[in-house]
């Protein structure tokens, strides 16, 4: 539903970045609007149904809480609602790599599985893997015989795709007054290779599973607001050029804006969820259809293995319905209210995070569309502090990985919202795309590209300053 004149220019005043740092904004405990659940002090904080569904609509979300949990097994199994894992595949569950839809982690020492954490690979394409529908579209193509994914898990008789091994380096940096904070630059291998070499022009990408709060709302932010942040050749001047990726959607075949994934490589919640089952668990679905999930032509004992495609299922193994049901709980996780608001240490936090120029890529509040059918998700104020938007992050983080049209120094502005609760649920504080950073001063000092300027506020400002913008993180 298109938003009247009157509307428009109320939305532009409640999403405006304040300047009065005295007190709260009006609404700001409730970071999702009606959506908002009250804080919880448990690690199932983030597993809560957003607070303004109907009791049917919850009933939906605990059927898809079910399913998001659920173990699959290999094909042909009793439990033919069940079977068709892998062959080749991550984890054998949604919650294993989303434990208590938080953060995943990387691997911590040689016992640990990298069961949350994995690579993307792809190899140049050519002309002929361009998209002509989407302007400045990177060409990429899959590893000819590992795909686009590396499993490190197989069924009985199939071996994983690899072994993930990470060697870090640390490196040490000075901020003001004297503190030194070390970094640790992580350095990936894709070992124990069960299928051959990997291509020589393969792009490795490490990715960590995020947190699963709010996606139904991100979703329901009309593009055009989105895109009008956009800046792609720096016009105004200020150093931020964040460009929008626009990506392929299988689901309504067509371009549309990406908005989910670490690159913002998925346009919606469904297209996001029916890739992990395919990717992560080699589960097919209407939008993957194959019973074989990632094997390629070149793993041909793996697309011959039995499959969990039957027609009680419509063909596949994810059902029409179970993968609507699943998108609906990854949809309506709820986002918990902020926590001590009013707190002077957070207010002034709030004020430098505003004043080191961070709010250039973490857009604090977005007006949701009217949405008829998602009453859930329509107008709702919201502060996600995020653009969702692409930006160049240096190289550093750079991965040297397109996805669509997103270069390899390009990553989408996460989230923040609920980014304080990160240690109480998911018993950790790793940051950024592959859990590099152990706290989220380091996940700043790792700001490069666009974010240079900001960080480097970040390490002269006075320790008390840095303290609290911190500390207004953590309240988030």
């Amino acid at each position: 539903m298109e938003r009247t004149q009157d509307e428009a220019a109320r939305i532009a005043d409640v999403t405006r970045p304040t300047d009065d740092f005295s007190a709260p904004e009006r609404f700001e405990t409730h970071p999702a609007g009606a959506a908002t659940v009250r804080a919880s002090r448990t690690s199932d904080a983030f597993s809560r149904p957003s607070a303004n569904l109907s009791f049917e609509q919850e009933l939906d979300f605990k059927v898809g809480n079910g399913l998001f949990k659920k173990l699959w097994v290999s094909a042909p199994a009793s439990t033919l609602a069940s079977d068709g894992l892998g062959p080749l595949y991550n984890a054998r569950s949604c919650q294993r790599c989303h434990l208590k839809d938080g953060r995943g982690h990387p691997p911590e020492g040689p016992e640990d599985t990298a069961v949350s954490m994995f690579l993307r690979v792809s190899i140049p394409g050519g002309p002929e893997d361009e998209i002509a529908e989407i302007a400045d579209y990177i060409a990429t193509k899959p590893d000819p015989v590992y795909g686009t994914q590396l499993q490190d898990f197989g069924i009985a008789g199939h071996a994983g795709e690899y072994r993930l091994q990470i060697d870090y380096e640390e490196i040490e940096v000075e901020l003001s007054d004297g503190e030194v904070v070390s970094l640790r630059k992580p350095t990936y291998t894709a070992t124990d290779l069960g299928y051959g070499a990997l291509h020589p022009d393969a792009m490795l990408s490490p990715r960590v599973a995020p947190q699963m709060i709010g996606l139904g709302l991100l979703e329901a932010i009309p593009a055009a607001d989105i895109l009008a942040q956009a800046d792609p050749d720096d016009a105004d001047g200020d150093g931020i050029s964040g460009r929008a990726n626009i990506v392929w959607s299988a689901e309504f075949d067509r371009p549309m804006l990406g908005r989910f994934g670490l690159k913002a490589g998925a346009p919606t919640v469904k297209e996001q969820s029916a890739g992990a089952f395919a990717g992560d668990m080699g589960l097919s679905s209407t939008l993957h259809p194959h019973g074989w999930g990632e094997c390629t032509q070149a793993q041909t004992d793996c697309r011959a293995a039995p499959d969990g495609n039957t027609p009680d299922q419509g063909d596949v193994e994810v059902s029409a319905e179970a993968l609507e049901l699943v998108t609906f709980y990854a949809a309506n996780l709820a986002v918990p209210a902020r926590r001590d608001i009013d707190d002077p240490k957070v207010l002034r936090g709030k004020e430098v995070f505003y004043q080191a120029g961070c709010i250039a890529c973490h857009t604090p509040k977005f007006v949701t569309h009217r949405m008829e059918g998602r009453p859930e998700h329509s107008f709702q104020l919201i502060w996600p502090y995020s653009d969702l938007l692409l930006h160049d992050m240096g190289e550093g983080l750079a991965d040297n990985r397109p996805e669509a049209r997103a270069n390899g120094r390009e990553w989408r502005t996460p989230p923040l919202w609920g980014i304080g609760l990160t240690r109480q649920v998911s018993g950790h504080t790793y940051f950024l795309h592959d859990g590099r950073a152990r706290s989220l001063l380091e996940a700043v000092l790792w700001h490069g590209g666009e974010a240079q300027a900001a960080r480097d506020r970040v390490v002269s400002m006075p320790k008390p300053d840095r303290d609290a913008l911190i500390r207004f993180l953590e309240s988030l």
